[in-house]
């Protein structure tokens, strides 16, 4: 009864407004990290929201400026019980992306807080405010209870937010490697990302990597005009349209070999297998033929790789002339699987184009971050699930990796710590759009759903969970 009691308590957090009355107040702090003069709201959010909010539940904290000058501070905070007892790093990160004022038409606004039926509107209630204030009411429910029955939380629990994670976390990585000691740990659970659907809790491991890289053609100074001189000059529109034919074709194949991944592994297929995407209402329908032939929807957005064209521009399209025009430019966008070779991937497309006939295209340094993918076999993997069914009465999803990409490699390579990820948005949140918002029924679910996980976290069976040597 304990347990049902703490799940019942987080509900109440959500039933009782306490939960929609701090996310408003979190909401409407404009913490859009691609500000330049965001940093002192940043701070703010840090020491005079998230600081306070952890004490309350009796952790120390301290706000650390981040090792990237320009980037916006990070905060960690600890409640340590006993040494003999496992310890759970949780991650949040307080920006957002710019609120996009003008272009809401649901709501009050990206920096007002609004309920309408079964949502609330804000930016940042997707994403991450909305997922790191549903872990911070369930863990506060949970120690209540336990504090009513005269015990302690039964983990350590250590919290870093940052405030970077929407301009690509400057500096994780590196305060991250200064603080492994402070930030020493058994296992990442933390939550950021959509489920698979409304309907159905997830659990994913890791995500797909990413490398964006620019493709430039410049062919002369000036346009030329197109009666006069078509025919007679090279276009670069032209030319570098069919040097992105030649990476990937018309019905989203990869063509270059080097941007291709490894075979798909059992476990990630076994997985996959009967998971549907695209299910929700309002989510847009899936392009049967399109990406790698013979692979299942699950399989080609969780276990391959994608080549995207995320934006091409040659000439003036708001308003064209009939000229030639003398540059061209696109950027592309390679969402990849671990193992899957990066390292090379600009030499590699370089040569592939060389090859094709586009040698003069110049191919821009990508910018990149690394996939990761825990083993669906791990303990803490088996551990949240069990944890998360007894909680719901159902199995949750579980992806091997997220189709999208988070910092997780600064946790998993960089802390050597097997990731758990437990998302509360779903894919029609409007993430990085206006009229983003967070689903009531989601967040009451996910609120119960954290309640579990953190109260069988203090169990004792949780003791025998795999423990990482902590760094002298």
């Amino acid at each position: 009864m304990s347990r049902e009691q703490a799940l019942d308590r987080a509900r109440a957090e959500l039933d009782g407004g306490a939960f929609e009355r701090d996310l408003a107040r979190r909401v409407a702090m404009r913490t859009d990290s691609q500000d330049p003069a965001a940093g002192p709201r940043l701070h703010a959010y840090l020491a005079e929201e998230i600081g306070p909010a952890l004490a309350a539940l009796g952790f120390e904290w301290r706000v650390h400026a981040n090792p990237e000058p320009a980037a916006g501070p990070l905060l960690v905070a600890h409640r340590h019980e006993g040494d003999s007892l496992p310890t759970v790093l949780a991650y949040g990160h307080g920006d957002v992306i710019r609120g996009q004022d003008a272009a809401w038409t649901r709501g009050q606004g990206p920096w007002v807080l609004a309920r309408e039926g079964e949502r609330l509107y804000g930016r940042g209630t997707a994403d991450n405010k909305g997922q790191h204030s549903i872990n911070l009411a369930a863990l506060a429910a949970v120690l209540q209870q336990r504090r009513a029955e005269g015990r302690g939380l039964g983990f350590n629990l250590t919290w870093l937010f940052e405030t970077g994670e929407e301009t690509g976390s400057p500096g994780l990585a590196a305060f991250c490697a200064a603080q492994r000691r402070a930030l020493a740990a058994d296992v990442l659970i933390a939550s950021d990302g959509p489920r698979l659907a409304r309907e159905r809790p997830t659990v994913f491991l890791g995500s797909r990597g990413v490398a964006n890289f620019d493709l430039t053609l410049t062919l002369r100074e000036g346009a030329h005009h197109s009666g006069n001189w078509g025919g007679l000059l090279r276009n670069p529109g032209t030319v570098l349209a069919s040097a992105i034919a030649s990476l990937v074709d018309a019905r989203g194949v990869i063509r270059v070999p080097a941007l291709r991944p490894p075979p798909i592994p059992a476990s990630v297929r076994a997985a996959l297998q009967g998971l549907a995407f695209g299910t929700d209402p309002g989510d847009p329908a899936i392009d049967a033929g399109w990406g790698e032939p013979g692979l299942t929807p699950g399989e080609r957005v969780i276990g391959w790789n994608a080549l995207e064209v995320l934006a091409f521009r040659t000439g003036n399209p708001e308003h064209p002339v009939n000229a030639i025009p003398p540059t061209a430019r696109a950027t592309l966008q390679l969402r990849f699987v671990v193992g899957t070779e990066v390292a090379g991937l600009r030499a590699a497309v370089q040569a592939h184009l060389a090859a094709h006939g586009c040698g003069d295209v110049d191919v821009g340094e990508p910018t990149v971050m690394a996939a990761t993918r825990l083993d669906p076999d791990d303990a803490w993997v088996r551990y949240t699930l069990d944890a998360i069914t007894r909680s719901t009465g159902a199995a949750p999803a579980l992806l091997p990796n997220l189709g999208g990409s988070l910092p997780n490699d600064v946790f998993a390579d960089g802390l050597g710590l097997p990731t758990v990820w437990v998302p509360h948005s779903y894919p029609g949140c409007h993430q990085h759009a206006p009229d983003e918002h967070l689903l009531l029924p989601v967040a009451r679910e996910a609120l119960a759903l954290m309640a579990g996980l953190y109260w069988d976290l203090g169990e004792p069976a949780a003791a025998a969970l795999p423990r990482r040597a902590r760094p002298v």
